[in-house]
């Protein structure tokens, strides 16, 4: 169980983001001071820092514990279990996580986008990261598997199943589709990664062609 002191910390960090984006709606990412931000979330600026280092970090907030979890996961792989299906399995259990309320919110997760696509030094965070998580999880990947897997299938692996997942979600966003279809298209897009187009795709079910 969640102790109060970590509750109050939850509700302050989460004051801050949703006090960021409304900010960053208003006055525009740039326009935007720390300052504001801590007194619209009626905190000092002095607790922002105790948070965050800086305002690109409220937008990627939930990164770092994501890709922890998912470390951790792999970290753990069970007996004999192939790559595909704990790779299938850290992405299952990184929707399930997302499923409850204080997890993901979807109008939340439309404006960091929004602001991801358009901000030019969110869209080089956003990049800085993606490229450093890749080979965070691609090591972990590695060490999972000694002497089955080398660097540069692991990141190879690794490579398809985020990109696939991350343009999937991207596009399921900009397009509006509610969280469980969202869910779907990570799924579909996890799956189409780790083991291949459906048949539908490359003709294998189609009958021969008579000579």
């Amino acid at each position: 169980m969640t102790g109060l002191r970590e509750r109050k910390k939850q509700r302050t960090r989460r004051a801050l983001v949703n006090a960021a984006l409304r900010s960053f709606k208003e006055k525009g990412y740039e326009e935007t001071t720390i300052a504001e931000i801590a007194a619209e979330a009626d905190v000092s600026a002095r607790t922002f820092f105790s948070y965050f280092a800086s305002k690109e970090d409220v937008i990627f907030h939930d990164g770092p514990e994501r890709m922890r979890r998912a470390r951790e996961l792999v970290a753990g792989r069970r007996p004999g279990e192939p790559v595909a299906d704990l790779l299938l399995r850290v992405t299952r259990a990184s929707l399930e996580a997302a499923a409850g309320p204080e997890e993901f919110d979807l109008e939340e997760a439309t404006a960091r986008l929004e602001l991801m696509l358009t901000v030019p030094a969110l869209q080089a965070r956003g990049l800085h990261l993606l490229f450093e998580q890749q080979l965070q999880l691609a090591e972990a990947l590695e060490r999972a598997y000694p002497g089955e897997l080398d660097t540069v299938e692991a990141a190879a692996v690794v490579g398809s199943l985020i990109g696939a997942i991350k343009l999937a979600a991207m596009v399921s966003l900009t397009r509006g589709d509610p969280r469980e279809r969202m869910r779907e298209a990570v799924r579909t897009a996890a799956e189409i990664a780790l083991h291949g187009l459906p048949a539908r795709f490359t003709g294998a079910d189609r009958a021969p062609a008579e000579p």
